[in-house]
């Protein structure tokens, strides 16, 4: 293999690729990229058995080929080489070397054979769609940061993704929950997705989708199948196992009867939750809201450095009641609002809480209370 190649075209491709290569590795070629060079493209591939990136990017192919190197030094070689350089990536006759040369800079990294390179076999896909790349991506922001971390309930690890009849029409829905709090995000199915299995893309999957996805306009191509998805974003096909098991029913805890309604200025209330959050400690993120007539005071107490409070006014008239919640989900929910005010429907000091975007109906957040 010989190709010359652009150094700002390699280097955006490896910086999309690289990262799906963990960085301790039991099996040496999970460690590498694959590279295939032919016709006037480099195709690049990296897997970690469940997730799998390929990318490519305009190359002059001298002489065509394949072969695996290191993807993470790879990446930190053409990093450092100096801006607007031309690369050349040239392995030797017997393929045990591949040289990376550019200006006076060269360097010789150990390959490993492509036959090595494993394949995330992707079988076949049932179901198929377009959707435009900023719905998707508002799937993913209003629902990641709910996802689950707690490994023994792996099937919370990821956001639930399946299509739903509400309001008389049919929408593809993504759903995360922890237990604590669940976010909920909407948008009208695309033609295809009709009786789509509902699947839950893995956390990695998602952190991966949120740094593909970086133009708006584009329309991304979506696969699916029981086991795996596979979604074509521009010139980059990532391809996923999906997590085995089966989502809760979510419905359950999304309060039907919440008839106490306090609406806030969103940016308002967040920067008083964070200023008053301050004094808590760790341990205990608890911020009681205390609401009567027109007015919430937030408090803070902590044992062991004080204690904060904070008037807010609001937009409230039933009865007096005070509940309290984790400060930073409370953070975490209000920075996905994109409208001015935040609604909050309440019960009771013990019962969850909803939340709603002034800007639309497409997402809903619930909150379980904390005891203050």
């Amino acid at each position: 293999m010989r190709i010359t190649l652009e150094r700002s075209n390699l280097l955006k491709s490896l910086n999309h690729v690289h990262r799906v290569v963990e960085r301790r590795n039991t099996i040496p070629i999970l460690s590498n990229v694959l590279l295939k060079a032919e016709g006037a493209e480099l195709d690049m591939k990296a897997t970690d058995l469940d997730l799998e990136i390929t990318e490519g990017t305009p190359a002059m192919v001298e002489q065509a080929g394949a072969t695996t190197v290191p993807a993470h030094l790879l990446y930190e070689i053409v990093r450092k080489l100096p801006d607007g350089s031309e690369v050349l990536l040239a392995t030797n006759p017997d393929g045990s070397t591949m040289t990376v040369a550019s200006g006076r800079s060269k360097f010789s990294l150990q390959c490993l054979p492509q036959s090595d390179f494993p394949d995330l076999t992707a079988g076949t896909f049932t179901h198929s769609f377009k959707i435009k790349a900023s719905d998707f991506k508002m799937l993913i922001d209003r629902t990641q940061f709910a996802i689950s971390t707690e490994e023994t309930r792996y099937y919370l690890n990821g956001i639930f993704l399946h299509t739903i009849e509400a309001g008389g029409a049919l929408k593809l829905r993504a759903v995360a929950t922890d237990g604590h709090r669940l976010a909920r995000a909407d948008v009208d199915a695309p033609s295809g997705s009709e009786g789509m299995p509902g699947i839950i893309i893995p956390r990695k999957t998602v952190g991966e989708l949120q740094k593909l996805i970086d133009n708006p306009d584009l329309v991304i191509s979506a696969e699916i199948s029981d086991s795996k998805i596979r979604l074509t974003i521009g010139s980059i096909v990532l391809t996923s196992k999906l997590i085995d098991g089966t989502f809760p029913d979510y419905q359950r805890v999304i309060p039907q009867a919440n008839d106490k309604e306090m609406r806030v200025d969103c940016q308002t209330f967040a920067r008083a939750v964070d200023r008053v959050s301050t004094i808590s400690s760790e341990r205990g993120r608890a911020v009681k809201l205390a609401l009567a007539d027109g007015q919430l005071m937030l408090t803070v107490n902590n044992p062991d450095s004080g204690s904060a409070t904070e008037e807010v006014a609001v937009g409230y008239e039933s009865d007096a009641m005070e509940i309290g919640f984790n400060a930073k989900y409370l953070l975490d929910i209000t920075a996905q609002l994109s409208g001015d005010d935040a609604i909050f429907l309440l019960a009771d000091a013990g019962s969850p809480t909803l939340i709603r975007d002034t800007a639309g109906a497409d997402a809903l957040y619930v909150l379980m209370p904390m005891r203050v």
